[in-house]
């Protein structure tokens, strides 16, 4: 990255570290014409290292992974319209390093094994296991807040509704009955925890904007410009539900949130950058001293591993669990299309960026846990954010 002069602020698309929020001011909010080091282009070294922590494996394990998993990708991309109707959802395995294919047909498994792809025969295909998943989607409005999400699990060839026992009543039993049809795909697992939006109500952070209570903070996702060249950055849907302006970390405005969804569509929004002074980078910010380059937005595979950056915990991994999930925040708002993950975060995470290497995959919505004991949360894709609002990601590619 080259050496260029800061005024006011810039924008990035993602926040420092928790560790490093008392130095944020110094990092951005610097006088007219100061010339502070930029930060290095290539943060590989401390990728590898949060994989290494967050995934508990020794560094030569991580690459080997990483490597494991862009052939796994790529081969499922090869081979899945080959099986037709048959095709089950497919994933990487981390045991044996390779993309696992589900079909219904022995003739077509078999097929897959002799390309040296790993095959396994199940009853339903993904045809069967998204029809049912739409059908409990159409009785979202219904869903009490016991039941806090829904998804497809092909590893187990079902889909999950997920029940917070401590809540369980009447309405939970009724909901479960008509979720489960006839079709015999839907099973019901018992919730660790209840997932929630990531926001949390302080100020002084890297984007703010005004809430009922107060000020609230989250994090700035991926930077993306118009047709007209426009610039703008995505972040979660429930940090703009209630416009007004965005505010950076030295207290100067940004631009005003103009977009936002938070409910069945999904939850993503919008911030249209409006400071002149404002330079996209595209990046996510591992430390206040590396980024990690943002070079396209190829989704990654249920198995793969990825990271998420948030001005609250920082940066930290883990692995995808499924995609489209359904999620029950409570209070009516049920949120489809998430992806659910292992990797932790907290309460300002939300709207900060999730990465698979250099490959954007999307915004923070919420979760359950913290980063001390761990927990799952979901990220909104970025693609169904970019479609909408018809944009184009800013990368290093240009």
């Amino acid at each position: 990255m080259s050496r260029h002069r800061y005024r006011r602020k810039v924008v990035i698309p993602i926040i420092c570290t928790a560790a490093a929020v008392a130095g944020l001011a110094a990092a951005i909010a610097v006088p007219a014409l100061a010339r502070p080091a930029p930060p290095r282009a290539v943060a590989a070294g401390d990728v590898l290292a949060a994989l290494q922590r967050d995934l508990k494996l020794p560094l030569d394990k991580v690459k080997q992974r990483l490597d494991s998993e862009s052939s796994a990708a790529q081969r499922i991309r090869e081979l899945r319209q080959g099986v037709g109707d048959s095709y089950a959802g497919a994933w990487f395995d981390a045991a044996t390093g390779g993309p696992v294919i589900g079909v219904t047909d022995p003739r077509q498994a078999a097929r897959l094994r002799s390309t040296g792809v790993e095959s396994t025969v199940v009853t339903h295909p993904l045809t069967t296991l998204a029809a049912a998943k739409n059908r409990i989607d159409r009785l979202a409005a219904t869903a009490p807040d016991a039941v806090t999400s829904w998804y497809v699990e092909p590893k187990n060839n079902d889909v999950v509704v997920e029940i917070d026992p401590a809540k369980q009543d009447a309405r939970t039993t009724d909901f479960v009955t008509r979720a489960k049809g006839t079709d015999g795909v839907v099973r019901v697992q018992r919730a660790t925890a209840r997932p929630r939006p990531l926001a949390d109500i302080v100020g002084g952070a890297p984007f703010t904007f005004a809430a009922s209570g107060g000020q609230a903070r989250c994090s700035i996702g991926f930077a993306a410009t118009d047709s007209g060249g426009g610039k703008h950055f995505l972040t979660a849907g429930h940090c703009t539900e209630q416009g007004g302006t965005a505010v950076g970390a030295d207290g100067g405005e940004i631009g005003p949130i103009t977009q936002s969804t938070f409910g069945h569509d999904g939850d993503f929004g919008l911030v249209d950058v409006t400071d002149p002074d404002a330079r996209l980078q595209p990046a996510v910010l591992r430390s206040r001293q590396s980024v990690v380059p943002v070079t396209g937005s190829s989704p990654a595979d249920v198995g793969s591993t990825v990271c998420r950056s948030g001005s609250t915990s920082g940066f930290h991994c883990g692995e995808i669990q499924a995609l489209n999930q359904t999620v029950n925040y409570g209070n009516g708002k049920i949120v489809r299309g998430l992806t659910r993950t292992t990797a932790c975060a907290e309460g300002g995470d939300s709207g900060g960026p999730f990465v698979s290497g250099g490959q954007a995959q999307g915004m923070t919505s919420g979760g359950s846990g913290d980063c001390a004991s761990g927990g799952v949360t979901f990220f909104q894709p970025v693609g169904e954010a970019l479609q909408r609002f018809g944009l184009t990601l800013v990368t290093s590619g240009g």
